[in-house]
């Protein structure tokens, strides 16, 4: 078998594996594909997920269902403003010995597990919500000066609510930044609710069934990165990350009008690694400008901070991101490029 074979061979089975998760969370979960789609992308590449959205849209079920297609530990945390940073990661503790010796013991938080559900994390303090930087960023916890390793795959799915911000903390930019993709989760259509009441109102109850573990999604996230990514397609995700920086060399004028700060390296990192997902799941073993483009938005809009002028006018990111995206072309002159990499 040539190498092209087998790439395109990976792909095939990368696609038919992803379907079959895709396929046992929407036995139970109506609509939000492409919501399913973000979650699922930021699961195979390694990162974690931010899902905001009004209560009762499904949030908690999507991760619980998630939990269920997946051979993996799960726990959930539900973030409230008294809750300490012992109470995720866990604590030592005086424990008496047979012989009648005390000793401290390391007894284990809700985060030693592989999917965590950080339910309304934006009600938490900072002191706690900071709690969660090193274990998403490293996979590891540190108490006591001893450092513990987190099983793997690891994956966090938080979710916010974004309308009501009495009691709240809005989490600061260096943690919106850990998160791979920000997921806004709308209503449903009036074909979806009709299908959600016949399945919550009739008596039935369906279950996802387990079509994968944890070697597994070890196993395709390796892949995910072997995808080729071209020259050409890696300038375009470099020229859309530099449009974000206001004053920066490739800044369009909507940049400047509206952009207090840019996009981070972490945000072309994961525009690279989501769009050689969306490659595979397309049976390509090689990225395009339209896999780049379709997974801009949930990438960028929480690693851009809009300036007073656009909060006045009623803008919000993804209104700027989208003007960046049709401006910004997918090939560039030389001489900018050289410019840029001066």
């Amino acid at each position: 078998m040539s190498v092209a074979e087998s790439m395109q061979q990976q792909a095939d089975e990368f696609r038919s594996r992803y379907l079959a998760v895709k396929e046992q969370i929407q036995k139970v979960i109506v609509g939000h594909e492409d919501i399913v789609h973000g979650v699922l992308t930021c699961l195979f590449v390694g990162g974690h997920c931010l899902l905001e959205g009004v209560p009762g849209l499904g949030k908690t079920l999507l991760i619980r269902t998630l939990s269920q297609a997946l051979d993996l530990n799960f726990s959930r945390i539900q973030y409230t403003p008294d809750l300490m940073p012992a109470d995720i990661l866990g604590t030592n503790m005086v424990m008496e010995t047979p012989d009648g010796r005390r000793v401290f013991e390391f007894q284990k938080g809700p985060i030693f597990t592989q999917i965590c559900l950080a339910d309304e994390i934006n009600r938490a303090t900072p002191k706690t919500q900071s709690a969660m930087l090193e274990t998403m960023q490293e996979g590891c916890v540190t108490v006591g000066g001893h450092r513990y390793v987190l099983d793997k795959p690891f994956f966090v799915l938080a979710t916010q609510n974004p309308i009501e911000q009495e009691g709240t903390y809005p989490l600061p930019e260096a943690q919106l930044d850990r998160f791979m993709f920000k997921l806004v989760v709308g209503y449903s259509t009036a074909d979806e609710l009709g299908t959600i009441i016949d399945r919550t109102t009739k008596g039935t109850r369906v279950e996802a069934e387990k079509v994968m573990e944890g070697a597994e999604i070890l196993k395709w996230q390796q892949v995910i990165r072997e995808v080729i990514l071209a020259k050409h397609v890696q300038d375009y995700i470099v020229r859309l990350t530099l449009a974000t920086h206001p004053e920066g060399p490739m800044a369009l004028p909507i940049t400047n009008q509206y952009l207090r700060w840019g996009s981070s390296p972490r945000g072309a990192q994961t525009l690279a690694l989501t769009a050689k997902v969306r490659a595979l799941l397309d049976g390509r073993y090689n990225v395009s400008y339209e896999d780049v483009r379709r997974v801009y938005l949930p990438a960028m809009r929480h690693r851009v901070i809009l300036n007073f002028e656009a909060q006045a006018e009623g803008l919000d990111t993804d209104h700027v991101l989208l003007e960046l995206l049709e401006k910004v072309p997918e090939k560039a002159d030389d001489t900018v490029l050289a410019s840029v990499a001066k």
